[in-house]
């Protein structure tokens, strides 16, 4: 499965404990939104083209 996890604020403990286990069976990416280093329209191709969006 793709997930993307949009980080918000950046990284948690416990964003980051879930992400690890996640990444075990499943295809990860993780986009920190507070770093801005992703353009929107980069953003939405990512969120439709996952098959989960988690944001945090």
């Amino acid at each position: 499965m793709k997930i993307l996890h949009m980080l918000n604020d950046g990284p948690t403990e416990l964003s980051t404990k879930i992400i690890e286990v996640q990444s075990k069976d499943n295809e990860v990416k993780v986009v920190n939104l507070s770093r801005k280093e992703m353009t929107y329209e980069a953003l939405v191709d990512e969120i439709f083209s996952s098959e989960r969006v988690i944001s945090w």
